[in-house]
């Protein structure tokens, strides 16, 4: 068996793979060429994050391929169509990522309840200025996508004495302890109206792409704060930075965006109510490390014929 890992050779965890790996023709190289010569023979491929173009490029080449592993959550740029209408078995690494954002969707509650913007202002002109901050009980969390990273949320925020509301496209009776109420999709906008803190961790899908329109924004609370750590794209961009610049709503915390890198002129830059991340809020130091372990564990599964775990469905995109 041939397993292809397009990959940096600093990739973390790799020394771990090669552990258990035993037996099996393994290639690990981001180089173009090298990727070009192996996949022909490769029937199990993993990709590194920002790697995942390369496959695209040399579906052609790729007649053994069995099993495709994103080592990151996001599979967009895996989703074209002979990879989706083959049988091809795509998983990706979704959920090892989710206690980081949980992290950060706090830390930009925080940033917003306690006003830290302006404490970093007043310490860089010296300047003794008292002021009253907000608490982060008792306000409501609402959150778009109740999924590893949305429950993950969920977990701190209601440990914080938040109110959680929550809504997701699939799910039963079954509430979340730590959620106070569910609302199904096509009540999506009584969400937005009761939130304070509106947290967006869908996936990025046909039926994501522009979810949180212009005109479904404006249900937002005046003080509302948006913190966006799913994709870009699901929120109106245009119209969410327009209402950030007209002080429509309080604030937004990005960590993705429509184009990434965002371009330096972009206006989002020079609000001093965004908080603004290079997405990277996912990116700790251990990661890839986890990423590599659930992989390994995966391909262990593999071998042994059992059940793959995080297996994407490629019509739903997720």
């Amino acid at each position: 068996m041939k397993l292809l890992v397009v990959a940096p050779e600093s990739f973390a965890g790799l020394s771990l793979l090669r552990e258990h790996a035993a037996g099996v023709d393994l290639v690990v190289s981001e180089d173009l060429e090298t990727v070009a010569r192996d996949i022909a023979e490769a029937e199990v491929v993993a990709l590194a994050p920002r790697h995942g173009t390369v496959l695209r490029d040399l579906w052609p080449q790729a007649k053994r391929l069995r099993w495709v592993h994103a080592l990151g959550a996001g599979v967009e740029p895996l989703m074209f169509e002979e990879l989706i209408a083959g049988d091809v078995t795509l998983t990706n690494s979704r959920g090892v990522f989710a206690d980081a954002l949980g992290e950060f969707a706090i830390a930009a509650m925080l940033w917003f309840a306690k006003d830290l913007r302006r404490l970093v202002r007043q310490q860089d002109e010296r300047l003794w200025q008292p002021y009253t901050v907000t608490r982060l009980e008792g306000q409501t969390a609402g959150i778009v996508g109740l999924g590893g990273i949305g429950r993950a949320v969920a977990r701190r925020a209601a440990a914080m004495g938040m109110r959680i509301i929550a809504t997701r496209r699939h799910w039963n009776d079954e509430r979340p302890n730590d959620v106070a109420r569910m609302f199904p999709l096509d009540a999506l906008d009584d969400l937005l109206a009761e939130s304070d803190y509106l947290v967006v961790s869908t996936p990025l899908t046909p039926r994501t792409r522009g979810l949180l329109s212009g005109s479904r924004l404006q249900r937002l609370k005046r003080e509302a704060v948006l913190i966006n750590i799913s994709r870009g794209a699901v929120v109106d961009e245009p119209a969410l930075t327009r209402m950030l610049s007209s002080g429509r709503i309080r604030g937004a915390a990005l960590d993705v965006f429509e184009q990434e890198p965002l371009p330096p002129e972009h206006p989002l830059w020079k609000l001093d109510n965004v908080l603004l991340s290079p997405h990277t809020a996912d990116h700790a130091s251990d990661s890839h490390l986890r990423s590599m372990q659930f992989f390994v564990e995966n391909f262990g599964r593999y071998r042994r014929g059992e059940p793959l775990q995080n297996v994407v469905d490629k019509r739903e995109r997720y």
